[in-house]
């Protein structure tokens, strides 16, 4: 047996971390205080070492930082409180949303009322009365017709009659709400507004999958001539990675799961696996959700995972967490510690530079394959189920 001095000695190499013996909260605690004073063990203290992550590594200058957004986070007011102030300190600078969040955001940049009710009504009534509602969250049905006929409007509009990725679907759609805002003298009202101003790509990874992608289906069958070209989605986001890792970092904001959080980080096996291109992963992987990954239900698997497809820079796994927290909980408290920690970055305006990106990589990509130079990883596929 090992003698009790070794036992000791390896003992105390576990014992380094902080002492837990926190002050008595006060009531007079900044969100930094409190997170890094009182959040300190299990999900709290992932949820703090989240917020350390974010302020302190993925918002160095030289880090590009995509957002993902899944669940009804939006029509609970998270565009507006949380995602807004984040694109406008520069601290988002890639986005890929459910359409949902974005049809929903609309609303709010057309001026429509959205009303905190209760998760205990009675549906069949508010069928009757025609209210909608989103759990606790209340509107009026005709919030939809008219946000709908929003949609129909803008598709029909001559920008639109060809195809184009929803990036630049979102930054017309965007560029639109903004000069609502200005017609009424207010700011800030929705997402794709301020992405617009900000000059942030907004990409959908389903974009038949809400009301947004039902419109367009409506204006197809007039004979419209609109399209999404999800090719050039999938091109355009791995541009965007193999850019950021060629002069800096990559990193990836996770609200949520499902199909906007496999669709930013397979941009890694795009460029590794498909395009053949060397790379490692992203290099910061930060993900709040309730799914577990035992039941199937943790949409892109966990980090460790995660680098087995190539998503993840394996020697920057420990920059990684994932808090089992509900976002609508734990992204204010990441974006009220982010911006008190932070100052504003300088706006990286991918928006406007997707073309440019996109024939960058394009360009070493079929170099390489013309001259026999294009090597793929051996026995890799990119994760498409989870």
């Amino acid at each position: 047996m090992p003698k009790p001095s070794t036992n000791r000695h390896r003992a105390n190499a576990f014992l380094t971390g902080a002492r837990i013996l926190p002050d008595g909260v006060t009531g007079k605690e900044s969100i930094p205080d409190l997170v890094d004073g009182a959040f300190l063990a299990y999900n709290a203290g992932r949820l703090g070492e989240a917020c350390r992550l974010f302020a302190e590594k993925m918002l160095a200058k030289d880090a590009t930082v995509g957002m993902t957004l899944a669940g009804a986070l939006t029509p609970a007011g998270l565009g507006r409180a949380c995602v807004i102030p984040l694109l406008k300190a520069g601290f988002v600078d890639w986005m890929v949303s459910t359409g949902a969040n974005l049809y929903h955001d609309t609303h709010f940049g057309l001026g429509m009322a959205l009303h905190r009710g209760s998760p205990f009504l009675d549906d069949r009534i508010l069928r009757k009365h025609e209210v909608i509602r989103i759990y606790d969250v209340l509107f009026d049905y005709r919030v939809l017709l008219d946000t709908d006929a929003f949609f129909r409007e803008v598709l029909r509009s001559r920008p639109f009659q060809r195809a184009m990725s929803t990036a630049e679907f979102h930054f017309h759609v965007g560029s639109a709400l903004a000069a609502r805002e200005d017609a009424l003298g207010v700011s800030d009202t929705c997402v794709l507004a301020t992405a617009f101003r900000c000059g942030v790509p907004v990409y959908t990874s389903s974009p038949g999958d809400s009301s947004i992608g039902m419109n367009v289906a409506a204006i197809a069958l007039e004979g419209g001539g609109f399209s999404f070209d999800v090719s050039r989605d999938v091109n355009e986001t791995a541009a965007i990675v193999w850019n950021a890792k060629r002069n800096g970092t990559s990193g990836v904001l996770i609200c949520g799961g499902g199909s906007p959080k496999n669709f930013a980080l397979q941009t890694e096996p795009q460029i590794q696996e498909v395009l053949g291109l060397p790379e490692r992963g992203h290099d910061f992987f930060l993900q709040m959700t309730d799914a577990r990954p035992d039941t199937g239900g943790l949409s892109g698997a966990t980090p460790s995972e995660a680098v087995s497809w190539g998503k993840i820079d394996p020697d920057q796994l420990p920059d990684t967490v994932v808090a089992y927290v509900d976002s609508t909980i734990g992204l204010p408290i990441l974006t009220a510690y982010a911006l008190a920690k932070r100052k504003a970055r300088p706006l990286r305006q991918l928006a406007k530079k997707r073309d440019a990106l996109l024939r960058a990589m394009a360009d070493v990509y079929l170099r390489k394959r013309d001259a026999g130079a294009v090597k793929r990883p051996v026995a890799r596929r990119a994760n498409q189920g989870r």
